[in-house]
């Protein structure tokens, strides 16, 4: 089966992102899989091989505005206009507010909020023009839960779903669909690729608070949904028959946002999480 759309997918390097590739390459579509590091290529040019498809490799750091924009201005003029953009690139600093610099709040910002929205931005005006276009956007469950000591992480992706809520409607009216994605816990190497500073400070008054979380979020982490399984349901976003604005990965994800959207006071999710602090 052939599809003659061309997906551009960011983060491609490991865990979801790469699964997500090599599933739009096996259905057909032409995948252009961008990192930040193309020299981390390997494992993702090995899976697209085991799996028989074949896809494009290109640079594109989402926190370089002007040369991530000119990587889709490259990939247009080689494929063809952009007809799904999957924004799955994102990191994660550990940390409450107070042992956070204003360094590391913008470092959020500009890899999970600002980035995402400058290609989204960049991309628009071709599948406007055209009619026709799909934007998938990984968020995280902690895009509408806030969890502890991710303070700077979850404002990044609560940021993104207001951004991408917000574009949806206005984006339906040209025929651009905008969907979210929301995994819960995923076995990827999110926990090891923290910034822990936060760990680090022997006299820091939340250091026995920061040690239980840290400890508790990787035991849930570790006993998470495969990527694999994740990017299958990312894969299924931007390609379906019948588009969503809000899709969750697992159970557990249906489970956890769920603490959230049906609670309106706020006690429920303030209550689990202050329960993952014990």
């Amino acid at each position: 089966m052939s599809d003659s759309r061309v997906a551009v997918v960011t983060g491609t390097s490991s865990g979801i992102g790469l699964h997500t590739a090599v599933g739009l390459a096996r259905k057909g579509l032409r995948v252009v899989a961008t990192m930040r590091d193309t020299g981390r290529a390997g494992a993702l040019r090995d899976e697209a091989a085991r799996q028989g498809v074949e896809l494009a490799v290109r640079a594109l750091d989402v926190t370089d505005r002007d040369g991530a924009c000119a990587c889709l201005d490259d990939v247009a003029a080689e494929f063809g206009a952009v007809d799904i953009l999957v924004n799955n690139a994102g990191s994660a600093t550990f940390g409450t507010l107070e042992q956070l610099s204003d360094a590391a709040l913008q470092k959020q910002l500009d890899v999970n909020f600002l980035g995402v929205a400058a290609l989204t931005r960049h991309v628009l005006p071709s599948m406007r023009k055209s009619g026709a276009g799909r934007i998938v956007t990984v968020t995280s469950n902690g895009g509408v839960v806030g969890e502890p000591f991710l303070d700077a992480y979850c404002a990044s992706k609560f940021a993104v779903e207001g951004l991408m809520q917000s574009l949806a409607p206005v984006a339906a009216r040209f025929g651009v669909t905008v969907s979210v994605v929301e995994p819960a816990s995923v076995v990827t190497d999110m926990m090891k690729n923290l910034d822990t500073e936060a760990l680090a400070a022997p006299n820091d008054p939340y250091r026995d608070l920061a040690d239980t979380f840290y400890q508790t979020a990787g035991t849930v982490m570790a006993g998470g949904q495969t990527a694999q399984d994740a990017a299958a349901v990312v894969v299924e976003a931007a390609t379906t028959d019948t588009p969503r604005f809000r899709w969750q990965t697992s159970q557990a994800a249906v489970d956890f946002v769920g603490l959230s959207l049906a609670d309106l006071d706020g006690s429920k999710v303030l209550g689990a999480m202050s329960a993952w602090l014990d």
